[in-house]
């Protein structure tokens, strides 16, 4: 089977900080964040590409279904692809906003083979995996 993936959902604290994050860091494009502040829509999303969004969902969505106990997260980490220059245009934004890399630059094998790979961390605590494979910018 082939698929494409259609979105994550990732829970969030503080909503403005984390869209802050990803629209100014990430620079990637927003979702209904008008609606959301409104009031119209329970939830912003932003855009990885015109298939697959991220729904940044509020603490009211998911404070009652959270663990009490102990127990391991979900998500390890989620990757994006970019191109050789996006990639480097973002590690100078992470720079700019003192925002560790934890680990790479390091090669890293992927959807399309071995990439050159970053890891970070967003405003609360997920980690990000940003990759560009050489010769392959079809982005």
């Amino acid at each position: 089977m082939q698929c494409l993936m259609d979105h994550i959902v990732l829970n969030v604290e503080d909503d403005e900080k984390m869209i802050d994050f990803y629209l100014k860091v990430l620079t990637l494009v927003p979702e209904r964040l008008e609606e959301y502040r409104a009031g119209k829509v329970p939830f912003p999303s932003v855009r990885l590409n015109s298939d697959t969004i991220i729904d940044l969902f509020p603490k009211k969505l998911w404070q009652r279904s959270a663990r009490s106990a102990k127990g391991r997260a979900n998500l390890n980490h989620f990757c994006i692809t970019l191109s050789k220059e996006t990639w480097e245009n973002l590690i100078g934004r992470l720079e700019a906003n003192h925002v560790d890399v934890e680990e790479g630059p390091i090669p890293r094998w992927g959807a399309n083979g071995t990439g050159t790979s970053i890891y970070f961390r967003d405003p609360e605590g997920n980690l990000i995996e940003a990759r560009y494979y050489e010769g392959h910018d079809r982005l």
